[in-house]
């Protein structure tokens, strides 16, 4: 009977713990797909320029819609932080491997990461303002980062 309560108490934990796990996985499940989620961020960024627009459209109305505009911060914010974890644990922990050795494998994997490095910093910038210079600057840093990546220079 004691193995039984046992069991059940390992089943339900394992049961409910498993609902935890939501970033793509680092078993590693060797199920990857680099331009996808490239073509996520650049949707990403679409969706955030579009509500910095709604945004600055809701605000200069009168009165305000509060309701609207609450929401579309909430969009643009949420989708800056997809987008930073796309790059965060996706590419930066999972996809971009360290070079050992001074050269240009070295050189390479060292503007990969500052160029993703940026792009995390633009997108953190994306939720600070609505200022577009921040689309401008992400989508030019996505450009960059698929050209190193996919080695099209």
């Amino acid at each position: 009977m004691r193995n039984m309560a046992v069991s059940v108490v390992v089943c339900l934990v394992l049961c409910l713990g498993a609902n935890g796990a939501a970033a793509h996985c680092e078993i590693p499940c060797g199920i990857y797909d680099d331009g996808m989620r490239i073509k996520l961020i650049r949707e990403h960024i679409d969706t955030i320029e579009k509500s910095m627009a709604m945004i600055r459209a809701l605000s200069d109305e009168t009165p305000v819609n509060y309701n609207q505009l609450v929401r579309w911060i909430d969009n643009k914010e949420t989708h800056a932080s997809e987008l930073q974890h796309i790059v965060a644990q996706y590419f930066m922990t999972q996809r971009v491997k360290p070079a050992d050795a001074p050269g240009p494998a070295q050189d390479a994997y060292v503007e990969q990461v500052t160029v993703l490095h940026r792009l995390l910093i633009s997108a953190m910038k994306s939720k600070q303002t609505v200022e577009k210079g921040h689309i401008a600057d992400m989508r030019a840093l996505v450009d960059r980062f698929e050209q190193l990546y996919f080695h099209h220079e």
